[in-house]
């Protein structure tokens, strides 16, 4: 397909060739050209934000939880540097998005115009590829390509910057087919005989453990599906990233919990003790490493990563795989089922024996209340009132991420949004808004802390606007309790600026935006307040009211080891406590 058209016509009809149906956006007057050919048109949903994080974000939100590529349009100048944040966020947790800027006439770039900035130079360092469009000509060619790069290898975010010129300049405009980038070519298929050779290390373990990440989840739902079919195949336990959650059911056996600074003790032990690590899509980043030099000192390493600069950047392994998770899986299980490698049964069933004992050390118990609200209690309540709904949750950053990452037990791939490498508070609220848009019948919860909430409050107004009842279930501790707990155990209990001050009425301001807010302090009146929330079809804000002294436990300080854990006063004592399943424990 060419025909001519403006610059600005272009990009929609792009966005359209490439499968967009909702973009999320702010205007401005270097994007007016592009935002006039939106108004001609209805095939594009366009969402207006209020701020041109939350854009990023919510697209982050919609490309995480549907596996497509996420769309922003944005102005120049501060529109493109608002935008930052959420490019970097996108690129550290490898979520595909093209986002858009507008940028000042072509033969003003340099001369300091109004809302100028270098949105190439800024954005280099924060996304996979960028673009500066100097010629029509170039236009619908780079627009293909970007989304073939946000898309392809390992998914990250791109920027195409569009002088206003170029947007009123009339080309010819060319399809997607056939499009890819000159020099960018990820490798899909994994060797052969590394695979080979990875099997026969696997059959030869006495210790093995499969460790898995985010790259499983964007490889598609197949590789979800192979992995969960190899782990049973093999017999191996399984451990997750933050990011991988989901993957893997959390409610089957085989599954050890999350790994990592506030991972399960038999996750963390597991990974110290074994004599095999398969990884497969994570990255050995320092929240799951700890201390590098007494990282997995007895295990042999085997690396399956898309991405060939992962590959030895932080830990040396000795059986590297580039390829697609999805790809390698299937070749891995093909070649484990042919070749039928003779494990040694007695030794699999004694580390089995060995993270049975961990288990049951009940790491995530915590002590029961009846007069204040455990954080831990909340998500567990939350997660019964949600089994066998259609539901999506979303997170903030700190205490309360880590509590949901640990009691919210996914089994499927792409229900969990959270912000893993660069840990933004604010993602939840316009992640949750680009859920919502995505999935318009299903519950979505963003779970929050009331200190992260308040950083893109902002959004509530436009899943107002758009009817998206979202629900945002902040537990209010009234602290930064990621930080204060650092400074509790790290600084002397010097609780420096971490206190939550001039916290607005919730309840009060869920009703000035035209949402509902609900309010509960009691453990008692806990699941009520939440069917009511769940039954509202409008956005919410639910001030969960928890317990202000309550720590995130296990936790492995910054520099230490796997075994080298803190844990909960719970776990070292006997008492009433409640353990991960909300079971009670004497």
């Amino acid at each position: 397909m060419s025909r001519q058209m403006t610059g600005a016509e272009m990009v929609i009809t792009a966005l359209r060739d490439q499968g967009v149906d909702v973009l999320f956006g702010y205007p401005g007057g270097s994007v007016l050209p592009i935002y006039d050919e939106i108004f001609k048109q209805e095939k594009i949903r366009h969402v207006l934000v209020r701020h041109e994080q939350g854009a990023v974000h919510a697209a982050e939100g919609y490309a995480r939880s549907t596996g497509k590529v996420g769309a922003v349009l944005v102005t120049s100048g501060p529109g493109a540097t608002n935008a930052v944040t959420g490019l970097a966020d996108a690129m550290m947790d490898s979520i595909p998005l093209v986002c858009i800027t507008g940028q000042v006439p072509t033969h003003l770039i340099g001369n300091d115009a109004f809302q100028e900035c270098d949105t190439v130079g800024i954005t280099r360092p924060c996304t996979k590829h960028n673009w500066l469009v100097k010629r029509i000509e170039d236009l619908s060619r780079i627009l293909h390509e970007a989304f073939h790069v946000a898309r392809s290898g390992r998914p990250g975010p791109v920027v195409v910057d569009i002088p206003k010129d170029v947007q009123f300049a009339v080309g010819t405009y060319v399809g997607p087919k056939n499009i890819q980038h000159k020099t960018y070519r990820p490798k899909i298929k994994g060797d052969l005989e590394a695979i080979r050779h990875a099997v026969t290390m696997m059959g030869k373990a006495h210790r093995p453990v499969f460790y898995t990440g985010g790259g499983v989840i964007n490889s598609g739902p197949i590789a979800s599906q192979l992995l969960r079919e190899l782990v049973r195949t093999t017999g191996f336990p399984i451990t997750s990233t933050l990011m991988g959650l989901g993957a893997y059911p959390a409610n089957d056996d085989m599954f050890l919990g999350m790994l990592g600074m506030h991972g399960t003790l038999e996750a963390n032990m597991a990974m110290h003790d074994a004599d095999l690590i398969v990884c497969v899509g994570a990255r050995f980043d320092d929240r799951i490493t700890g201390r590098l030099d007494a990282f997995a000192p007895h295990a042999k390493k085997i690396h399956i990563d898309i991405d060939p600069s992962s590959i030895n950047k932080i830990i040396k392994v000795d059986c590297p795989i580039v390829g697609d998770v999805a790809h390698v899986l299937e070749d891995m299980l093909r070649l484990w089922k042919s070749t039928q490698p003779e494990v040694d049964k007695k030794a699999l069933k004694a580390w089995w024996g060995k993270i049975e004992a961990w288990r049951a050390r009940k790491c995530l118990a915590y002590r029961a209340s009846d007069t204040v609200i455990k954080p831990q209690y909340a998500i567990q309540r939350l997660y019964e009132a949600t089994r066998g709904r259609d539901t999506y949750i979303t997170t903030e950053v700190g205490q309360h991420q880590m509590w949901a990452a640990q009691f919210f037990r996914f089994d499927e791939p792409n229900r969990w949004m959270t912000s893993g490498g660069l840990g933004t508070m604010g993602y939840g609220i316009p992640a949750a808004v680009g859920v919502q848009m995505a999935h318009p019948k299903s519950l979505v919860v963003d779970i929050a802390g009331e200190a992260s909430v308040m950083m893109t409050m902002q959004e509530i107004s436009t899943a107002v606007q758009y009817r998206l009842p979202i629900k945002i279930f902040i537990l209010n501790n009234h602290y930064m309790g990621m930080v204060r707990q650092w400074q509790e155990l790290l600084h002397g209990g010097r609780y420096s600026e971490s206190y939550s001050e001039a916290l607005p009425d919730f309840v009060k301001l869920a009703d000035a935006f035209g949402g509902v807010g609900i309010r509960c302090e009691k453990p008692n009146d806990l699941d009520a307040a939440i069917a009511e929330m769940i039954a509202v079809d409008k956005p919410v804000i639910f001030d969960c009211i928890v317990d202000p002294a309550e720590n995130c436990f296990p936790m492995i300080p910054s520099g230490k080891a796997h075994n080298e854990m803190l844990f909960g006063e719970a776990v070292e004592d006997i008492g009433s406590v409640i353990d991960e399943k909300g079971k009670m424990l004497v």
